[in-house]
């Protein structure tokens, strides 16, 4: 097995500069959240070797005098999509709720939450922890600074298989900016929801949350998420909220690092 470390650090383009000391901690998620074993439960991992590949790059004499030149007047700056989850719980029987202050401070260029099981979301062998249901959501809408987003709210209809989210299912493509290309996900509108029921806003006011080189300017304030539900919830649920932020990094030349945002 090999994949990508999904670090901010590591998604943006540019090299980190020579002399930066880079330390990596690496946390391991409990069995019990990722196996899914519905018969003996005693399956376990056991990581028996593991690497970590870098890619270096040999720069000429020439081109490390002019960076030392450029660090004596100012300093590298890196660009970066700083990334944050956040978890809240909505307990059983709830046919509604309002989550005040999900976002505070720096308000992210784009959001995307759902909801899961408590007991899947905390670790349980016999479940998926990504198993986002509709869980009958009829009404959904954000609030930034009191000011509703999207300009209507949400209302799908999941109830008897109706399928009535189309509105919602395009999220997927609106708040990921592939709506005008030609790009597509692996999530059929059946599937969206059953399992994957997950939506999608883009907070920017030109929707180019999508654009790694492209920037709007960094704003405070708050955001606050309100959800309804069919019936009342038999179950405590976990709202997943996932949200990315423009952020600078910038080294100096001593190679102290500075960032615009507290980690």
């Amino acid at each position: 097995m090999i994949g990508h470390i999904h670090c901010d650090v590591f998604n943006q383009d540019k090299f980190l500069l020579y002399g930066v000391h880079v330390r990596l901690r690496l946390v391991w998620s409990k069995d019990t959240f990722c196996l899914i074993d519905r018969t003996s439960k005693h399956y376990k991992i056991a990581i028996s070797e593991a690497s970590l590949i870098v890619r270096r790059a040999t720069l000429s004499p020439g081109v490390l005098l002019a960076h030392a030149k450029t660090l004596a007047k100012t300093t590298a700056k890196h660009p970066l999509t700083r990334v944050e989850v956040k978890s809240f719980v909505l307990h059983r029987g709830t046919s509604g709720e309002t989550i005040d202050n999900a976002i505070l401070g720096q308000l992210s260029k784009r959001v995307i939450l759902g909801f899961v099981d408590n007991a899947s979301f905390n670790g349980d062998k016999t479940r998926n922890p990504y198993d986002f249901k509709n869980w009958g959501i009829n009404f959904l809408s954000m609030y930034v600074d009191g000011m509703q987003v999207p300009g209507r709210p949400l209302q799908p209809n999941f109830a008897g298989g109706s399928h009535m989210e189309a509105e919602s299912y395009s999220t997927l493509f609106n708040g990921t900016g592939i709506h005008f290309s030609d790009h597509g996900i692996d999530i059929s509108r059946s599937d969206y929801s059953n399992d994957y029921c997950l939506f999608a806003f883009a907070l920017t006011p030109d929707l180019s949350a999508n654009c790694a080189t492209h920037w709007n300017l960094v704003e405070t304030g708050s955001l606050r998420i309100e959800v309804h539900f069919d019936e009342a919830t038999t179950t405590n649920l976990n709202c997943v909220l996932y949200a990315e932020y423009d952020n600078i990094l910038e080294i100096d030349s001593t190679r102290q690092i500075i960032v615009d945002y507290n980690s």
